[in-house]
Formats: structure tokens, sequence, C-alpha cells
């Protein structure tokens, strides 16, 4: 967090800078967890489906931005 902005680094080139609205209270208790709190259901659902729109899990190695109790599928790899 710096100010009113998230600042995540998500595996691209360049850290990706989220702004923040008014109403919605973000933490960062450890460096891989995100919380997001705030009183309107439909603000606190669409910021998080927009953090998790930048980088969302792939099928493969599983990596990205997944929510807390969501359980990834992975695909099978290549055969030889």
């Amino acid at each position: 967090m710096s100010g009113k902005s998230l600042n995540l680094t998500l595996g691209f080139s360049h850290p990706v800078s989220v702004a923040i609205p008014e109403g919605i209270a973000i933490e960062t208790p450890t460096v891989t967890e995100i919380l997001i709190k705030g009183i309107d259901r439909q603000k606190v659902g669409q910021i998080a489906a927009e953090i998790r729109d930048i980088r969302p899990p792939e099928p493969y190695k599983g990596k990205g931005v997944r929510y807390a109790n969501e359980k990834i599928t992975l695909k099978e790899g290549k055969k030889k």
C-alpha cells in the first residue's frame, strides 16, 4: 500500500498499481495476502475482481491471483 493505491508485483516486467475507491479498506497481512473490506458488498467484489483480472490463475502451474477458498484444477502437461 502506498497512499490510495495498491502496488502489486505479479511477475510482469513492471509493478502494477491499482487505485482504491472511497469506502474500501485494503490490508496486506502477509506478502501474498490481500484483505479487502468495505460496507458496500458490490464495491468490494468489484475491486476484488479487478485485482484478479490483472493476472488470473492459469491452469498449468496455478500461478496468478486467486480468491481465498478458490480451487484451481490443474491440467495435465504434455506427455513425451
